[in-house]
C-alpha cells in the first residue's frame, strides 16, 4: 500500500491518495466513511443506492473512426461524441477534486498473458476498491512498472449525477466507455458491477478482433481435467453449479476462449445471494468471510447477521469474493477446450425439460435466442420471457452475428456436446416448484459423467428437442414436463405460447443466419395445424 500517488496527469489534485489500499484500511474507511456493517460472518456490507442493478440503457460508447465500423449499433451500443465524453470526463475529475481521499486499484483483466488487459481504476469509495480489488487479477510486485501506461482506465465518480442535458445522455446516469482509448467514465451510479461489465464488454471487443470469443459463463474441471462451459444469464444458477465437491471450480461468470483453450477474465467470483442456503450452497455460504464484499444484502442490526432471504433493498444482492474463497477453484490461466457446453435457461413457464441434447444448428438457435425468464416483483403478476441474443445484450458490441461465428469455429474445431438445461419450472406451474437444485446438480454430473450422451432420447413435437428417456436420479415426469401437467391441453397451449414468443424473437436473425439454423426452434405452424 502507498499514499501519495501522483494523479496530477489526470488534472487529480486530492490531498489523499491510497494505492492497493490493504482489505484492512478498505474496512475502515468503509465502516467509518460510508455506514457500512461488518457482518457476523467477516463480509462487509454495504449498497448501492438506488440503483441495485446494471443500466444497460444508459452505457455509450464514444464515437471513433477507429472503431464505429466494428460495432452494432442497437438500443444497448448507442454512441456519444468524443465531445460529450470530455464533459462527462471533466465532471468526473472535478468531483474527484472535491474528495478527500482517492483510491487507485490496478490488476489484469483476463488470467491468459496474450489477451489480459492492464487496468487502472480511480474511485471515492472504499467499496469500489474493494470490489475491484477482489475482480481483477493482482499483479506481481515486480510487474507494477507494467501499468505506467495502462490499457484501460476506469473514473468512477458514481456518487455524482451527469448532467442529463449532455448531447447523447437520456438520464443522469451515464457509463461511457471509449473502446479506441480504453476510458471508461461512470457518473450517476454506485453500482459496483458497472466497472466489470465495461470491462467485459472492452474485452469482448478486442478479443473479437484477435479471432477469440468471450462468453458471461461459468467453467470447470472434473477430475479427469475435462472442462464444462456453463453459458446462461444472472440467475440461471451458472456459479452454484460449478462449484461441487468433485469439480474443480475456473470461473464464475466471464470466460475467453481462444485458440489456447478456456480461460478466466476475472478473479474473483460474485454471484446472485437471494436465496442462499446454507444446506444447499455451503460452498458458497462458507466463501462470505473476511475479504468478501456483500452488496445491497439485508443485515441484521443487533447480530450483523445477513439475511438472504430478504429483499427489501433488491432482489439482486450480491456477494463479491476472491476465487481462493472456494477450496476446489483452480486459478490456472487456461484450461484447456471444453468437453461439453451447457445454455441454461430458467423457464419459468414450466415447458422446457430439465435437459435435453442440442445439434449443431439447435446450438446455434438457442445461443442466439439466450433465453432466460425475468421472474415477477408481485404475487399473482407472471413472469416475463427474456431474450438476450448471444446472452451478452448490454455487454457486446460487436454484434450477434459476430458473436456467433465465433462461437460456431469453437463447436466445429472442438467438437463439445451441447446441451440445454433448464434450472426453473418443469411441468403445470400452479402444481410445481422450481426444479430442485439436486436435480439439476444430478443432470450436470451426468453430462459430464458422459451418463446421459448414450442415453436414448425422445423428441419434444413443439420445440424439437431431443430429451432422454430416463435418468436414474430424476424422476420421469420431470424431465418430460408434459407428464406432470395436470391437463395436456394447458401444457400445448402453454408450449405455443412459449414456443411463439422464440419465433418472434428470432426474426431479427432469421434474415442473416443459415435456413438450418432458422429451422432448429420450435415448430408452431406444423403442430398448430395438427
Amino acid at each position: 500500500m502507498a499514499r501519495g500517488f501522483d494523479l496530477s496527469a489526470y488534472g487529480l489534485h486530492a490531498p489523499d491518495v491510497i494505492y492497493d489500499a490493504s482489505l484492512g484500511l478498505l474496512y475502515e474507511d468503509g465502516v467509518v466513511c460510508d455506514g457500512d456493517w461488518i457482518t457476523a460472518t467477516g463480509a462487509l456490507a454495504t449498497n448501492s443506492g438506488d440503483r441495485t442493478r446494471r443500466s444497460p440503457r444508459d452505457r455509450r460508447i464514444v464515437e471513433s473512426p477507429a472503431i464505429d465500423t466494428h460495432i452494432d449499433r442497437n438500443e444497448f451500443t448507442q454512441t456519444l461524441s468524443e465531445k460529450s465524453f470530455g464533459l462527462l470526463r471533466k465532471a468526473a475529475t472535478d468531483y474527484f477534486n472535491t474528495c478527500g481521499r482517492l483510491y487507485v486499484v490496478e490488476g489484469y483483466y483476463g488470467t491468459e498473458p496474450q489477451h489480459r488487459l492492464k487496468v487502472r481504476v480511480i474511485c471515492a469509495r472504499a467499496y469500489h476498491a474493494l470490489f475491484m480489488r477482489t475482480m481483477l487479477v493482482r499483479p506481481a510486485a515486480k510487474a507494477r512498472a507494467e501499468f505506467a501506461s495502462p490499457d484501460v482506465l476506469i473514473f468512477n465518480a458514481g456518487q455524482t449525477p451527469a448532467d442529463p442535458k449532455t448531447p447523447g445522455l437520456s438520464s443522469a446516469v451515464s457509463v461511457s466507455i471509449s473502446l479506441a482509448t480504453g476510458e471508461v467514465v461512470i457518473l450517476g451510479t454506485d453500482y459496483a458491477a458497472e466497472m466489470t461489465a465495461a470491462l467485459f464488454t472492452l474485452a469482448s471487443y478486442r478479443l473479437a478482433l484477435q479471432g477469440g470469443l468471450s462468453l458471461p459463463a461459468a467453467a470447470f474441471e472434473d477430475p479427469r481435467g475435462s472442462v464444462t462451459l456453463l453459458v446462461g444469464l444472472p440467475g440461471s444458477g451458472k456459479t452454484t453449479l460449478a462449484i461441487g465437491a468433485a469439480q474443480h471450480f475456473v470461473a464464475d461468470d466471464a470466460i475467453s476462449w481462444s485458440d489456447r483453450g478456456v480461460a478466466n477474465l476475472e478473479a474473483g467470483c460474485y454471484p446472485r445471494c437471494h436465496g442462499l442456503s446454507s444446506a444447499e450452497q455451503p460452498e458458497l455460504c462458507a466463501a462470505i468471510r473476511f475479504g468478501t464484499l456483500l452488496e445491497n444484502v439485508v443485515v441484521d442490526p443487533r447480530t450483523r447477521l445477513p439475511d438472504y432471504r430478504d429483499t427489501t433493498l433488491t432482489e439482486n444482492s450480491r456477494a463479491a469474493f476472491p476465487l481462493e474463497h472456494i477450496v476446489e477453484a483452480n486459478p490456472s490461466a487456461s484450461n484447456g477446450h471444453p468437453s461439453n457446453v451447457i445454455l441454461l435457461a430458467c423457464d419459468a413457464t414450466g415447458v422446457l425439460p430439465p435437459v435435453s441434447r442440442l445439434s449443431a444448428e439447435q446450438a446455434a438457435y438457442y445461443y442466439l435466442s439466450g433465453y432466460s425468464s425475468k421472474l415477477p416483483a408481485a404475487a399473482g403478476a407472471s413472469a416475463e420471457a427474456v431474450f438476450s441474443p448471444c446472452y451478452g445484450a448490454g455487454l457486446l458490441v460487436h454484434g450477434p452475428e459476430r458473436s456467433l461465428e465465433l462461437f460456431s469455429e469453437r463447436l466445429r474445431a472442438h467438437a463439445p456436446q451441447v446441451w440445454l438445461v433448464n434450472t426453473g419450472w418443469s411441468g403445470d406451474p400452479a402444481g410445481t416448484k422450481r426444479i430442485a437444485l439436486s436435480y439439476s446438480r444430478a443432470i450436470i454430473a451426468a453430462i459430464v459423467s458422459g451418463a446421459l450422451s448414450g442415453q436414448p432420447t425422445v423428441t419434444d413435437p413443439i420445440f424439437g428437442l431431443e430429451i432422454p428417456t430416463s435418468l436414474e436420479t430424476v424422476p420421469s415426469e420431470l424431465l418430460h414436463p408434459w407428464e406432470s401437467w395436470q391437463s395436456a391441453e394447458a401444457y400445448r397451449a402453454a408450449a405455443l405460447r412459449l414456443a411463439e414468443k422464440f419465433q418472434a424473437n428470432f426474426q431479427q436473425h432469421a434474415v442473416w443466419v443459415s435456413a438450418d439454423v432458422a429451422d432448429a426452434g420450435p415448430r408452431v405452424s406444423e403442430v398448430a395445424a395438427t
